[in-house]
C-alpha cells in the first residue's frame, strides 16, 4: 500500500484507496519513472498495459500511459485483462515490460499498479527502489522528449484471444471437458469474459455467477475470499467443483463437489500427486510459504515429496521454485505456479485442476482427502504502523511464552500484511484450543499496543 513518502512498493506492487493514496498524479509519475528505467537498455521501450473492471481503472490507466508516453514509451492497450495474461503476453509479444491497473483482492474503492519486466515477471526489490527513488526524487529531472520522440498509443483488441492460444499450448491438444460440472465465480472482475468463454469452448457445463464488468461491485460479497455463495451454488447444481476467482484473476480458490471450501494447499497436493503419478515431479519438491498448512506438509511428505517455505508473496515462490528446480508451487490464497508459466494464474489453474478431475475420473473431495489440515487460526489486527510490532519488548516475551508452550506440536507466525495496514497472527497447534487462545492472547496485545480498538478480524481456514 502507498503509506508515506518514499514509500510505493508492498508485496504485489502499488496499492492503495484510488484518488486518495493512488491519486493520478502519482500514477503518472510512476509512469514516468518505469518508462524511464526501461529505456536504459538505449531504445524507446514497448509497454503492454491491461486493467480490471474498477471504476477508477481507465483514470489511473490513462494517468500511467500519459506518463509512459512522456519519455517516449510506446504503450500498447490490451484493456480489461486478467493481471497474468498482461504478463504472459509481454513476455510472448517481446515487449520491454508491462502494467496492470489493478487492486486485485481489495475492495472496489481501491486499486493500484503492477509492473512487470520483460520476462513478464514482477520487479526485483531493487527495481522497485530505484523506480521508488525516481518518484520522490526532489526535482524531475527525467528526459521529457518532443515531437516525433514522444511516445505513441495503440490498443491491442485480440489480446484475450491471444492469452487464451498461449494457454492452449501448455494443455493437452485433446483436452475435452465434456460432461464435467463447473461453477465459475468472477468476481464481477478481469475474468468475467474470458473465464466463461474458455471452459465453454473445451465444452464443460459452465454456470458463470458475477460475469459481468462490475467494477463497482468488483470482490464484493463474490470471488476468491467469498466463496459461500459459490459453494451453495455448487450444492445446488450438483455442480463437480466451483472455482472463485479474484478481481484481477491471479489466484483461484476451489470449493468441492460437497461445497466444501479447498485452498492453494488442497489444490498443490492434487496437482503434485497427478504430477508424480505421472512421472512429472521432478525434483520431488513443491514449494509452499511459511504460511502452508502442517497437514499438507504431512500429506506430501507421506508421498516422498519435499514441502519448501519461502516468505509470503507468490514472488518469492516463484523465486524459491527457480531456486530448488521445483515444477509446482503456490500459496494458500490460490495463487499456484506451474513452472512452465512462472507465474500464478487462477485460470490456467482451474483448467489444470479440471483436466486432472476429468482425466482421473474421481471427486474433487477424494483427491483431497489426503490433506488433513491441522488447525491453523489466522486474526489480523488493523494498526496505525504495521511494523511498530517488531520492537515490542512485552510481545516477544509473549511470543517466546507461547512458542515454548506449544513445543513440536505447533508453531506462530507474525507478519505485516504487504497490502494492508494489518499485522497478521497465524497459530497452528494439533491442539485447536490452543491455537485458538495463543493467537487471540498475541493479537489481544498487538491490538492494544498499537491498534485502534479494534476486535481482531478472524480469518481462519479450518
Amino acid at each position: 500500500m502507498v503509506t508515506a513518502r518514499g514509500k510505493l512498493f508492498g508485496t504485489d506492487g502499488a496499492r492503495g484507496i484510488a484518488n486518495a493514496d493512488l491519486p493520478p498524479e502519482l500514477a503518472l509519475s510512476i509512469g514516468r519513472a518505469f518508462g524511464q528505467w526501461l529505456a536504459e537498455g538505449g531504445r524507446a521501450p514497448q509497454v503492454l498495459l491491461g486493467r480490471d473492471t474498477r471504476l477508477s481503472g481507465p483514470m489511473l490507466a490513462a494517468a500511467v500511459t500519459a506518463g509512459l508516453c512522456s519519455t517516449g514509451a510506446q504503450v500498447v492497450d490490451c484493456g480489461v485483462l486478467p493481471s497474468p495474461a498482461l504478463f504472459l503476453l509481454v513476455r510472448r509479444e517481446q515487449a520491454a515490460g508491462g502494467v496492470v491497473i489493478s487492486a486485485s483482492h481489495n475492495p472496489p474503492e481501491f486499486n493500484g499498479i503492477k509492473l512487470a519486466d520483460a520476462h513478464g515477471l514482477k520487479l526485483p526489490a531493487s527495481a522497485e527502489r530505484a523506480l521508488e527513488n525516481l518518484v520522490f526524487a526532489e526535482e524531475d529531472l527525467l528526459p521529457r522528449p518532443t515531437g516525433e520522440r514522444v511516445g505513441l498509443t495503440e490498443v491491442l483488441p485480440d489480446a484475450s484471444e491471444r492469452y487464451l492460444r498461449l494457454l492452449a499450448e501448455h494443455l493437452p491438444a485433446d483436452l475435452d471437458l465434456a460432461g464435467l460440472r463447473v461453477v465459475l465465480d468472477c468476481a464481477y472482475g478481469a475474468a468475467w469474459q474470458v473465464a466463461p468463454e474458455v471452459f465453454g469452448r473445451l465444452r464443460a457445463e459452465v454456470t458463470a455467477l458475477y460475469a459481468e464488468p462490475r467494477g463497482d461491485l468488483i470482490n464484493v460479497d463474490c470471488g476468491a475470499l467469498h466463496p459461500e455463495r459459490l459453494a451453495e451454488a455448487v450444492r445446488a447444481q450438483g455442480a463437480d467443483l466451483g472455482v472463485a476467482f479474484d478481481g484481477d484473476a491471479d489466484r483461484a480458490m476451489f470449493v468441492d463437489e460437497t461445497g466444501e471450501r479447498r485452498d492453494g494447499d488442497y489444490v498443490k497436493y492434487l496437482l503434485a500427486a497427478d504430477l508424480q503419478e505421472r512421472g512429472r515431479l521432478e525434483p520431488p519438491l513443491v514449494a509452499g510459504t511459511v504460511m502452508s498448512n502442517l497437514g499438507l506438509e504431512i500429506a506430501l511428505r507421506e508421498r516422498g515429496i519435499r514441502l519448501l517455505r519461502a516468505p509470503v508473496g507468490d514472488r518469492f515462490v516463484a523465486e524459491e521454485m527457480r531456486r530448488s528446480g521445483a515444477v509446482l508451487g503456490g500459496e494458500q490464497s490460490g495463487h499456484i505456479i506451474f513452472a512452465e508459466l512462472g507465474l500464478g494464474d487462477g485460470l490456467y489453474t482451474a483448467l489444470r485442476v479440471c483436466e486432472v478431475l476429468s482425466r482421473r475420473g474421481r471427486p474433487f473431495s477424494e483427491l483431497a482427502a489426503p490433506v488433513r489440515k491441522v488447525p491453523q487460526v489466522l486474526l489480523n489486527v488493523r494498526v496505525r504502523d504495521k511494523h511498530a510490532w517488531e520492537h515490542s519488548p512485552r510481545l516477544q516475551g509473549e511470543t517466546r511464552a507461547w512458542r515454548e508452550r506449544l513445543g513440536e506440536r505447533g508453531r506462530i507466525l507474525i507478519r505485516p500484511s504487504g497490502t494492508e495496514p494489518l499485522v497478521r497472527v497465524m497459530v497452528e497447534a494439533l491442539d485447536d484450543s490452543l491455537a485458538v487462545a495463543a493467537a487471540e492472547a498475541l493479537a489481544g496485545l498487538i491490538a492494544e499496543e498499537f491498534g485502534f480498538g479494534e476486535t481482531p478480524e478472524d480469518s481462519s481456514e479450518w
